[in-house]
């Protein structure tokens, strides 16, 4: 699933071709994608209106435009571009859902896997009222991370996948964010000192912004919003690399799954705690 990076990437390349566009229709043809309102009601709705942001929340791409905001979750495998109305590109064979944009072009979402979900609101702070803060933001401060792990006992990969926690941390940054810190990701919340948690809100913030200034992972579907691939698979330091020899010390990357994910991390950087 494409994670704050990815997410931010695809943001910053629909800017240019979308804000100041406006929408003249929305095209379905898989009603389970329009989570709200109803596909009729949506549809009336979002035409005639024009971009003026293309912004992010979390994982959550927002287009904001004069009375609402086009929300949209890319979920497992969802990829959103624009085109010209006469181009064809092979995401297009996943394409269900569309808006045309006055002056022949149009905004397409890709996804072959139907996870993804859109949404159109005017209240865009109730929809995602239940995402925490952004890693970013200074309300992620470490008095905050610290005080988010009190009274845990859940492992620390798990705490760092809760998006109530922190929004737009996924698997493949939480492996990497801990690898950073050097903490085991199975590490139960409430063993980890002052210091760590302190080092780890700081590694997580280092670990997106090397996943946006390599503009996200191409692993599976994920890519930019030109169509092109993101490299931040190629700067890793665990995730993906199992049984390779760590950056850092050569000892070989263990997989180990934690929170019901696929987790990565180097025994000798990471070990494990009695």
């Amino acid at each position: 699933m494409p994670e704050l990076p990815e997410v931010e990437t695809v943001v910053r390349g629909l800017r240019a071709p979308l804000v100041g566009q406006r929408i003249e229709r929305m095209w379905q043809d898989w009603p389970p994608t329009i989570h709200s309102p109803s596909p009729p009601e949506f549809g009336e709705r979002i035409a005639g209106q024009s971009v003026l942001a293309v912004d992010r929340r979390g994982k959550y791409i927002l287009i904001r435009l004069q009375r609402d905001t086009l929300v949209i979750h890319l979920k497992m495998s969802g990829r959103l571009y624009v085109a010209a109305a006469e181009a064809q590109q092979e995401a297009d064979r996943w394409v269900h859902v569309r808006f045309d944009l006055a002056g022949g072009r149009q905004l397409r979402f890709s996804d072959l896997r139907k996870f993804g979900r859109v949404y159109l609101t005017q209240d865009v702070e109730a929809l995602l009222a239940h995402l925490g803060p952004e890693p970013f933001s200074d309300a992620f401060s470490p008095a905050y991370f610290l005080a988010g792990l009190r009274g845990r006992t859940r492992a620390i990969k798990a705490q760092l996948l809760d998006q109530g926690f922190v929004a737009g941390v996924g698997n493949i940054y939480a492996d990497e964010a801990l690898f950073r810190a050097g903490i085991h990701p199975a590490t139960p919340v409430d063993q980890l000192a002052k210091a760590d948690a302190a080092l780890l809100q700081r590694t997580i913030r280092a670990a997106l912004e090397a996943g946006i200034a390599h503009e996200g992972a191409s692993i599976n579907w994920y890519r930019k919003a030109d169509g092109e691939k993101g490299d931040s698979q190629n700067h890793f330091y665990v995730y993906g690399r199992a049984e390779l020899p760590c950056l850092q010390c050569g000892a070989a990357i263990n997989k180990i799954r934690v929170a019901q994910r696929g987790t990565h991390f180097c025994p000798a950087c990471q070990p494990a705690r009695d």
